[in-house]
């Protein structure tokens, strides 16, 4: 049986959020040696989609074609996807096709689009991870999980950023075609069959900057300039000279967090840099940032970057480090 996977594309959209998933449906196709999906990119109409790279698509069908059977949706994202306003035809179009779809979901920032059509309610999701909190405060009711790069509720499949969804389209095939097509898939494409971590590695958020008032920037900029001092509450407040309890609640109020949990930050993001750049290993890194040990930097680091400073430094550090 043929199955119809189709990519709705707006214009601005990311060309990767849909060349990335069609290239992985069309090499399921090579492994089978067999056509068992068939392709199309969705357009609002016929006219060439201009991607936000400046390449354009021609849609191979348009919202309003009932003629179609599709079998899963996915609603492609780009760059500036949370600036755009659906048209009512659209959210129509969106609600009408999910509802006839096995499956329907969304690659990077389309699932704003799903979300403004009414369809992601009450359900998990994921998305690029510079527009989640948008879309958790836009929308209570989804449940947004920030570190994953594909995340499955009943009929609704999504993913993170832009190449994650590559992952989320090998998913797919595993789902219909097994583990063995798709690990040759993920072979072929020279691609993580189950890539590690997820994707607040790639989260430039949580980089602490300076918030608040100049006395608490003032604080800020001292503390970041020198990581490895006694950063704690007591000490900062009296290099603010504040009471410390006035200090906290002050810091709290303007930063949006305790000093401590920002401290802590701070020095996860001075740590993710020595990292990247590859010539210190996680004791190192540990000692210069201000940690008390590895250990304590492996803690810090998992929870506020999903992997640990090893898997980071192998994934994200300088090509040749050693």
């Amino acid at each position: 049986m043929t199955r119809t996977i189709a990519i709705l594309a707006f214009p601005g959209v990311q060309l990767l959020d849909v060349s990335g998933p069609l290239d992985v449906f069309a090499q399921a196709n090579i492994e089978l040696g067999r056509k068992v999906y068939a392709l199309l990119v969705v357009g609002q109409d016929a006219s060439p989609i201009t991607s936000s790279s400046g390449a354009r698509l021609l849609p191979d069908a348009v919202i309003g074609d009932a003629n179609r059977k599709i079998d899963t949706l996915l609603v492609a994202g780009g760059p500036h996807a949370a600036d755009m306003l659906l048209s009512e035809q659209a959210k129509q179009w969106l609600r009408a096709t999910a509802r006839r779809t096995r499956r329907f979901g969304s690659v990077c920032t389309g699932a704003l689009m799903l979300a403004a059509a009414g369809l992601l309610e009450n359900k998990r999701v994921t998305t690029h991870w510079a527009v989640a909190s948008d879309l958790k405060q836009a929308y209570p009711s989804i449940t947004v999980e920030e570190d994953a790069l594909h995340v499955r509720d009943g009929k609704v499949r999504t993913s993170a950023g832009v190449t994650a969804g590559l992952d989320l389209a090998l998913a797919l095939v595993e789902e219909d075609c097994g583990r063995e097509i798709a690990a040759r898939v993920a072979s072929q494409l020279v691609m993580f069959f189950k890539r590690p971590g997820g994707q607040l590695q790639f989260s430039r958020k949580g980089r602490t900057g300076l918030a608040g008032r100049s006395v608490l920037q003032a604080v800020q900029r001292w503390a970041a300039a020198h990581p490895t001092e006694d950063l704690s509450v007591g000490a900062l407040a009296a290099r603010a000279k504040l009471s410390q309890r006035h200090f906290a609640r002050l810091f709290q109020a303007e930063v949006g967090v305790t000093p401590a949990a920002w401290v802590e930050m701070m020095r996860v993001s001075a740590a993710r840099a020595l990292l990247e750049a590859g010539s210190d290993t996680p004791k190192q890194a540990a000692a210069k940032c201000g940690f008390a040990n590895a250990d304590t930097l492996r803690r810090s680091f998992i929870k506020h970057v999903g992997v640990s400073p090893a898997m980071y430094r192998r994934n994200q550090g300088r090509m040749g480090a050693g």
